[in-house]
């Protein structure tokens, strides 16, 4: 009997949330950069009773992704694949947010598109900034959407000097992500699996407590205040989404994006912000 593996990429808060509430009766497979986060990590689920195996991966890599795929294939049968690797505009410069928000998405959904069983799903995590973010012309939305992985960084869409600031790189990316989805969901679609995204809002994470520590935190907290909820996001909240989004709940979403920010985006966008 074949083993139903959960691939989680990114092994943050989120990460670690989502690794919790699908590695339940699985073989999961988690994966990261940062090898000391990684083995932290691997260490405190294979003490809570998981069935784990670590694998360090750099996802702006086109051979480390594919190896990580293909580590995944041989655990078992791919049921689940949930991407939430990622740098925000505090942790690094704009080609590196490119190279790793843009680039490494494409790749995990090339990658593990090519893995995925049937009747599996995955879960892309990207951001409530692509939803700010002005949308691209139509001829290079299509390029985003559809360009090999390894094209992107040299379309002039993506040209590192387009960009201000990695604030501005990074909403572009997570844009891009949602365009990438959508048009992967044909691809998985081949295969009997679906793929969706998510976009979080302000999440109590180490990496959404330093954006809030950062020169935006003001703007955002700003944010927070006149939303429906009123409060920050916790990575449980987001796994909660995945959950349904990777169950046979959602078997009839496909190439989608679900927006989780506790009511922000509406409220920028119908005035109540002020």
């Amino acid at each position: 009997m074949a083993h139903n593996v959960v691939a989680v990429i990114g092994v943050g808060g989120m990460g670690q949330a989502i690794a919790r509430r699908q590695g339940v009766g699985a073989r999961l497979l988690v994966a990261d950069f940062d090898q000391e986060l990684l083995d932290a990590v691997t260490e405190q689920l294979h003490g809570e009773g998981y069935d784990v195996t670590p694998a360090r991966v750099d996802v702006s890599s086109r051979e480390s992704v594919a190896a990580l795929a293909e580590r995944a294939a041989s655990l078992g049968e791919v049921h689940r694949v949930v991407h939430t690797a990622g740098l925000s505009p505090v942790q690094a410069p704009v080609a590196a947010v490119l190279a790793v928000d843009l680039l490494g998405v494409a790749l995990v959904l090339e990658e593990f598109g090519r893995v995925v069983a049937h009747g599996g799903a995955g879960v892309v995590i990207a951001s409530m900034a692509g939803h700010f973010h002005p949308g691209p012309e139509d001829e290079d939305a299509r390029k985003l959407a559809t360009a090999p992985a390894d094209e992107l960084l040299s379309l002039p869409v993506a040209a590192e000097g387009n960009f201000a600031d990695p604030g501005s790189a990074y909403a572009f990316a997570k844009q891009a992500n949602l365009l990438r989805v959508r048009a992967a969901s044909a691809v998985w679609g081949a295969r009997g699996a679906r793929i969706n995204s998510i976009s979080p809002g302000v999440i109590s994470t180490p990496m959404g407590r330093s954006e809030l520590d950062g020169e935006s935190g003001a703007a955002m907290r700003a944010m927070v205040k006149a939303s429906n909820a009123g409060r920050v996001g916790t990575p449980a909240d987001i796994a909660a989404a995945a959950d349904f989004l990777l169950s046979p709940a959602a078997g009839f979403v496909s190439g989608t994006d679900l927006l989780v920010d506790g009511g922000v985006v509406a409220a920028v966008r119908s005035g109540h912000l002020g």
